[in-house]
């Protein structure tokens, strides 16, 4: 007998396990999502040390700040590390910085890179819509400008600063970065940002493109289901033809010239299984004609943020973003 394809996704409130109250707030099921504490042992199991910081007490925002075991075992090193401010996925709309899945991830990634990784956290959609994100995502730039933490002050090379995103977290460093781009008000020095990684970045539009199309009965992250983040996150009474969702439209041209003026590098990591690959490489293609150094690393076979959900797919992307960093100075 053959192997019955899974049904549709119909219900995409069911499917996230979300309920939207009459107060445009959402009740989240997260009994399915295990979280991990902070490890601050540098023992041998743990690929990574990691302890939780305060970062705005009013918001209830805070980061887990990993550094590889071997930079504290080694004791004081005149080796300083780069650093990824890298922000989680969950459409904008839920998951968090203490995620197993999130730690696990951010721990082999600061092993494997040999480098710092800062994980913050942010005020989730519908309570606090976009940019409320991206607000909080430019905060932890400053939190970590001006922090006076022991192992930021030991092992950062705060001029040597990747902004690092999977999904919602994609988007989220790509506007981080953009306003970082512009804001002559805020100095960040002496951190200095050389590039951005997006990883399976979510960005949209009102009009279905190719791959959503072909994708529409996706499994992982149908376009059913990302039309409801969507709803949700935006600022109330627009649409997905915004520049928060397609960072081709209003000023995005003009922000992607930015970029290339800054003399950042971008790495865009999709995978061809993604409903948003089509998204994902247009964005690449528009930033390569803009001047930006863009490196495209577009896997076959790989569904909507791969590497976190599969463990055994990390050592190859981190490979492959060890590359793209080491380039970039």
């Amino acid at each position: 007998m053959c192997e019955q394809s899974p049904a549709p996704v119909s219900d995409p409130y069911a499917y996230l396990q979300i309920v939207k109250n009459p107060d445009d707030s959402i009740t989240r099921d997260l009994t399915n999502f295990p979280c991990a504490a902070a490890t601050p042992d540098p023992s041998p199991q743990n690929p990574a040390v990691s302890k939780d910081l305060p970062v705005n007490q009013s918001k209830s925002t805070w980061l887990r700040l990993y550094v590889p075991s071997s930079a504290l075992n080694d004791g004081v090193s005149s080796q300083k590390l780069p650093v990824v401010v890298y922000y989680h996925g969950g459409g904008f709309i839920m998951c968090s910085v203490d995620f197993q899945v999130f730690h696990d991830f951010c721990s082999e990634m600061a092993r494997d890179l040999n480098a710092i990784v800062v994980s913050p956290s942010y005020r989730l959609a519908p309570e606090h819509r976009l940019p409320a994100a991206y607000d909080d995502g430019t905060e932890a730039l400053e939190w970590i400008k001006n922090s006076d933490d022991e192992w930021i002050k030991s092992h950062a090379d705060l001029s040597n600063v990747f902004l690092m995103g999977t999904s919602a977290g994609g988007n989220l460093a790509y506007n981080v970065g953009l306003r970082s781009a512009a804001d002559s008000v805020s100095d960040l020095s002496p951190l200095q940002i050389r590039g951005l990684i997006l990883h399976h970045p979510f960005f949209g539009g009102k009009e279905r493109c190719g791959s959503e199309i072909r994708l529409a009965n996706d499994q992982v992250c149908p376009p059913i289901v990302t039309d409801v983040m969507w709803e949700l996150c935006l600022p109330v009474g627009v649409d997905r033809d915004h520049e928060y969702s397609d960072p081709t439209v209003g000023d995005g041209h003009e922000n992607l010239e930015k970029i290339g003026r800054l003399g950042w590098k971008v790495m865009v990591i999709g995978g061809e299984l993604d409903p948003m690959v089509d998204r994902q490489r247009y964005v690449a293609k528009l930033m390569k004609k803009k001047g930006v150094d863009v490196v495209e690393q577009f896997t076959s076979g790989d569904v909507h943020g791969a590497e976190v959900m599969d463990p055994s797919k990390r050592k190859t992307l981190f490979v492959s973003i060890g590359s793209f960093i080491s380039s970039s100075r």
